[in-house]
């Protein structure tokens, strides 16, 4: 009987894959430098003021008293007699006046000019090698980097 030919190992085919490996890091492209001032401007403070104002109106009495009047008030009004003594064969003493006094309030608004003050900040946008960046440039560097998501007073880092 005749052998049966021996079996050959099919041939071996090696496969190769490539593997991808990302990693990511943190660039400093530039620093911002905030500083503040304080100023002085004018404006002009609206404020209502009040008044007292007393009105005096002399209302002629001339009549004979036995005992002077007391001071009294009617409503908003004070009420102050005002005596005389008159000479005649007998003496007698006369209500010669009385004064109303009225208290009313006026209303004025004034307009007083006052300094305030207000602090301004100042953005100061330093590149790599510590210069500063204009505004003109930094807005054109924002147009530029406009899709990557960079903007004015953001840090300018990818992650």
């Amino acid at each position: 009987m005749a052998a049966l030919p021996r079996e050959e190992a099919p041939d071996v085919i090696l496969v190769a894959e490539e593997a991808l490996e990302l990693s990511k890091r943190q660039i400093v492209t530039g620093k911002v430098r905030v500083s503040t001032r304080t100023e002085t401007y004018d404006h002009i403070a609206e404020i209502a003021l009040d008044r007292a104002v007393v009105d005096v109106t002399r209302v002629p009495i001339d009549r004979v008293v036995e005992v002077a009047p007391a001071v009294r008030t009617e409503g908003d009004t004070v009420i102050v007699p005002v005596l005389e003594e008159r000479s005649v064969v007998v003496k007698q003493l006369v209500l010669k006046e009385e004064l109303h006094i009225r208290r009313r309030v006026e209303h004025k608004v004034s307009h007083i000019p006052v300094a305030l003050r207000r602090q301004v900040a100042t953005v100061d946008h330093i590149d790599r090698e510590g210069r500063i960046i204009p505004d003109d440039r930094l807005v054109q560097a924002d147009h530029n980097h406009a899709e990557d998501g960079v903007h004015r007073g953001e840090t300018h880092g990818h992650s």
